[in-house]
């Protein structure tokens, strides 16, 4: 996956100052086919970086603070990998909390989760399933949007192909 970044020259002039592959990516070696990427975040206030500098390092958590940003690009292989004898869940467990720290704790074992934040979901590529706390599930595929509003959810590949989704979260007060 390549990522370009723009900025602005010492004149002002919209530049790239990035084109190359995504840094901050990860494949999971304990599940094969599952892969993150954090292609950019914000933090809340802050303004707009004139020099594209790469703000990806300095994350420590996925989960943004109200007002912040995180985009997130995930390669989902399909739910039977999870039955595969040779699939370890607590290595799996490990790769997350050093992946994806600040959701990573939100997990619950059958991968419902519910975070602060609203999110922009698109799938990328492939067919997966949205399912909710009532048990109600929605099939999407290639092209269509998810808007999750802080919503206690899961994603379900049923299929046999990995499933690439892109996501914006916005961190938000939640509402109590």
């Amino acid at each position: 996956m390549r990522r370009v970044v723009t900025g602005h020259d010492e004149h002002g002039r919209s530049v790239v100052v990035s084109d190359g592959p995504v840094p901050r990516s990860r494949e999971f070696t304990s599940l094969p086919g599952w892969v993150s990427r954090l292609p950019w975040a914000t933090e809340p206030g802050e303004p707009v970086g004139r020099t594209g500098e790469d703000p990806t390092p300095k994350v420590t958590s996925l989960l943004p603070a109200p007002g912040g940003t995180r985009f997130v690009v995930l390669t989902i292989p399909p739910d039977s990998a999870m039955a595969d004898p040779s699939f370890d869940p607590v290595a799996f467990d490990r790769e997350q909390r050093a992946d994806s720290p600040g959701i990573a704790e939100l997990m619950e074992p059958d991968g419902m989760h519910t975070t602060p934040t609203v999110d922009y979901g698109i799938v990328l590529h492939g067919d997966i399933v949205l399912e909710l706390d009532d048990g109600h599930r929605t099939p999407l595929s290639t092209g269509d949007i998810v808007i999750q509003n802080g919503t206690r959810h899961s994603w379900r590949n049923l299929g046999d192909q990995p499933v690439t989704m892109a996501f914006v979260l916005i961190g938000a007060e939640r509402e109590d």
